[in-house]
C-alpha cells in the first residue's frame, strides 16, 4: 500500500520522534511510506478562530499534495478530525473542490486507527514487547472520528506492558487549542484534575497520541511535581519491535 505520512505541525516541531516511530512501524509492516515535502498546516487553527478563507487555502494545498496517494496516515487525531469532519463542510458549496475534499477525508486515518481498523494488526502475533507500566490519555478529537478503545486495547496486547486505566479517561485535558489561551483559569483547573488522575495510577509513563494534549499535560505534570515520561503509542510500538532504542 502506498501511504502518505502527514506529520502535522506540532509533531514535526515538538515530537519528531513520534513521526519517525510511526513511519518505522508502517515500513516494518511492509508498506511503502512517503513524506510529501510540500505538506503544511491542515488549517485547523485558522478554521477554529473564524478565518475560514485562510483555512480553505491551506485545505486546497493539502488536497493537492495528498491526491496521488492511496491513503494518508497521521499521528494526530486532532488533525485527522479536521480533514474528515471539516474539509467536506468547508467546500460544501464549492463544486470545484467538494469531491476532492470528500475523497481526502475518506482516505485519511489516525495512526493507531489505521493499524487496528484498516491493517487489523495482531500485536501479540507481531511480537511486540515493551516492559513497563503505563497509563493512557484519550484525546477528545478521537471521538469525532469514531476512535474509542483502539489505543488502550493495543496496550493490553503488548507483552510485558502493564496498563493502568486512567480515571476520568473521557475528560478533556483542558488544552483545546486557543481554549487554553482564552479561558486559562478553566483550562488550568481541567489539566490539574488530569494530573491528579495521572498521579493516582502510579505509572511512570503516560501514553498520549496527540501532540497538543501531550504538550499541555507534560507541562502541567512538571509544574505539579508529577515525575512522569510521555510517549506516543507509535514510540512504544517501535521500541517494542526493536526498531528504536527505549529511551
Amino acid at each position: 500500500m502506498k501511504i502518505a505520512f502527514f506529520v502535522t505541525c506540532l509533531t514535526d516541531t515538538f515530537y519528531p520522534r513520534t513521526g519517525i516511530a510511526a513511519v518505522k512501524v508502517l515500513e516494518h509492516l511492509g508498506h511503502e511510506v512517503e513524506f510529501p515535502a510540500l505538506q503544511t498546516c491542515c488549517g485547523q487553527p485558522m478554521w477554529n478562530n473564524g478565518f475560514a478563507d485562510e483555512s480553505r487555502e491551506l485545505a486546497k494545498r493539502m488536497i493537492r499534495v495528498f491526491e496521488p496517494f492511496d491513503c494518508v496516515v497521521t499521528p494526530s487525531g486532532s488533525c485527522a478530525a479536521m480533514v474528515r469532519d471539516y474539509y467536506p463542510e468547508m467546500f460544501h458549496h464549492d463544486h470545484a473542490w467538494e469531491h476532492d475534499a470528500q475523497k481526502l477525508a475518506g482516505k485519511t486515518y489516525e495512526f493507531v486507527e489505521f493499524l487496528v481498523k484498516i491493517l487489523k494488526v495482531d500485536f501479540k502475533a507481531l511480537g511486540v514487547r515493551w516492559p513497563g507500566k503505563t497509563t493512557y490519555h484519550y484525546s477528545c478529537h478521537l471521538r469525532g472520528i469514531g476512535v474509542t478503545t483502539e489505543a488502550s486495547d493495543t496496550l493490553r496486547q503488548i507483552d510485558g506492558l502493564e496498563y493502568v486505566p486512567l480515571e476520568k479517561a473521557d475528560q478533556c485535558c483542558g488544552f483545546g487549542g486557543t481554549f487554553a489561551i482564552n479561558y486559562p483559569e478553566v483550562s488550568g483547573s481541567m489539566v490539574r484534575d488530569k494530573v491528579n488522575c495521572i498521579k493516582a495510577t502510579g505509572a511512570p509513563t503516560v501514553v498520549s497520541n496527540d501532540a497538543g494534549c501531550t504538550m499541555n499535560l507534560a507541562g502541567a505534570c512538571r509544574r505539579e511535581g508529577a515525575h512522569v515520561e510521555f510517549k506516543s503509542l507509535a514510540e512504544i510500538l517501535a521500541e517494542g519491535l526493536g526498531l528504536m532504542e527505549n529511551t
